[in-house]
């Protein structure tokens, strides 16, 4: 056993949501923001000189919220005090109106909290194009900072779109005789793809991290969680993962221990995400072993989770073994097929290369059997992939490609 799985079994699941790192504040509400009025605006406040690292959206169309944040991050070297988050309205390729709209928020807020509007980030979601009821959300601000306390339950439903269920967890051990918690929250369901997926993010740490070290671990962790899911190969205008420490220094002697909780919660959260993919009903984990690099596993692995071909046919029950070697082949990372081993869950489907054997009715009950399991329990179809020339490995996880979500994606604005 490795010391990072040593680490991991130390982390303890907390299911009380109001067991969260000592110093937050979490609020969430509804704005009537949303058709529904379900739960909409969401606000993490955090304590004086807390550490901010960001990661956003790569696409060329952003929206306004990703810039003020990523401006309000360098300009602060990551001292900001707070995240109010709004979803059913992206208020993205909105012009002039939805810049001033993202500003007006954020100095709003501030004005309640007795906070500089440039120490307040904002993130959006929901639909392209759609500016944010304006009038709703500000006459909600008192209320939203009101009941800023333990409420981080309410925080992560405030965020939700599509998604058909929450996606948070806290985790917490002790590490040098103090009590140390970690928390998530997340949204994402639909237009996931790496390099930052459709998502919104939130990590929070309660031990105090300088800013370099912070900023690699971030980096690491969601290199290999967020940067490795996929559910349709789209990515968004709004993607955003911001991540807060704040609390009492601790030796840096622990600070592996800390990277392995904040990998576990990234980790967690990502996997949640690719399963709530709209309309899926298994999560699909690729692991590919025995490559030369890092970089070279998670490459391809990424290409065999993203394969609609190979989404298919796991919703077909489908043990199509060949659409997953040519999802490993389009990726331009050379290797030889005469040295590959493939595994449909404990089914050995190839062996150096050949053929081998093996009962395709067993395979496909094996598929059917995970796509009918419980949640994130037994409901993950396993598709391994040795390379045989290296000792590298990287993990990317999927869904299953259904009709249902041609529905739900045909029918999302009407």
């Amino acid at each position: 056993m490795g010391n990072g799985e040593k680490f991991n079994l130390a982390w303890t699941f907390i299911n009380d949501c109001e067991k969260i790192p000592d110093g937050f504040l979490f609020s969430g509400i509804s704005a009537g923001l949303k058709v529904s009025n379900a739960k909409d605006l969401a606000l993490i406040l955090s304590p004086p000189n807390s550490i901010f690292t960001g990661f956003f959206t790569n696409s060329a169309v952003r929206a306004s919220c990703v810039d003020i944040c990523i401006s309000r991050l360098q300009e602060s070297f990551g001292l900001v005090r707070a995240i109010i988050i709004n979803s059913g309205q992206a208020n993205a390729c909105t012009g002039e109106r939805g810049l001033d709209d993202s500003l007006a928020i954020t100095k709003e807020v501030g004005g309640i909290l007795g906070i500089p509007d440039n120490q307040i980030l904002i993130c959006s979601t929901g639909v392209i194009g759609e500016y944010i009821p304006m009038k709703s959300l500000i006459n909600k601000l008192p209320l939203l900072v009101k009941n800023l306390g333990k409420n981080f339950k309410s925080a992560s439903e405030a965020i939700l779109t599509t998604d058909l269920v929450p996606k948070r967890y806290i985790i917490e051990r002790f590490i040098a005789g103090r009590k140390v918690r970690i928390a998530g929250f997340a949204k994402g369901s639909g237009m996931i793809y790496p390099n930052m997926a459709t998502m919104l993010a939130f990590i929070i740490c309660d031990v105090g991290i300088e800013k370099k070290i912070w900023d690699g671990m971030i980096n690491n962790a969601m290199r290999s969680s967020f940067n490795s899911i996929s559910v349709d190969g789209e990515t968004s205008t709004n993607d955003s993962f911001i991540a807060i420490n704040s609390g009492k220094p601790i030796d840096e002697q622990y600070l592996p221990i800390i990277n392995e909780g904040i990998d576990l919660v990234c980790k967690k959260l990502a996997k949640s995400i690719a399963r709530d993919g709209e309309g899926a009903n298994c999560l699909i984990e690729v692991i590919v072993e025995n490559a030369k690099n890092e970089s070279d596993a998670l490459t391809i692995a990424r290409s065999i989770s993203n394969s609609m071909l190979v989404k298919a046919a796991i919703h077909g029950c489908d043990p199509n073994w060949g659409r997953i070697i040519a999802a490993a082949g389009n990726t331009g990372i050379q290797f030889k097929i005469n040295d590959v081993d493939l595994f449909i869950g404990e089914f050995h489907i190839l062996s150096k290369g050949k053929l081998m054997t093996f009962d395709r009715k067993q395979v496909s009950n094996y598929i059917k059997t995970k796509m009918n399991g419980d949640y994130l329990v037994d409901d993950i179809v396993e598709i391994k992939l040795k390379l045989n020339h290296g000792n590298s490995k990287g993990i990317a996880w999927g869904c299953d490609l259904s009709k249902r979500y041609v529905e739900i994606n045909s029918e999302y604005t009407t």
